[in-house]
């Protein structure tokens, strides 16, 4: 199981009720695709854009972690990305995962030599 975030923006024209039916649609869909929802589901609130997205000024900001397995991220941004009240989503390892990765990956290509 490998360690991800997911990084949504949400329309700022929602209300609360809609915004965590959608954080709970989404929550759905990880362990739909056979991942595991982390504890600390971070909400930054309203911010500005850097730029305008469907004439919108500003978002509500999530940062959810997740585990799950190689083809959890692919799927879950196949439904994510025709949900109407996303902006914007991102998928990505965090570093640590990364750096803990590379220093393996080192010592392998040193005994290949």
């Amino acid at each position: 199981m490998n360690k991800y975030e997911l990084c949504v923006v949400l329309s700022a024209k929602l209300e609360d009720e809609e915004r965590a039916a959608a954080i709970e649609t989404i929550k759905g869909y990880i362990t739909r695709f056979g991942g595991t929802v982390g504890e600390n589901i971070q909400e930054w609130g309203k911010k500005r854009l850097a730029y305008d997205i469907q004439h919108m000024k500003e978002g509500f900001y999530y940062f959810i972690p997740f585990t799950g397995d190689a083809t959890t991220p692919n799927e879950l941004e196949s439904h994510i990305r025709i949900m109407e009240p996303v902006l914007r989503y991102l998928v990505v390892k965090p570093e640590a995962d990364a750096e803990v990765a590379a220093s393996e990956a080192v010592p392998a290509e040193e005994k290949a030599e």
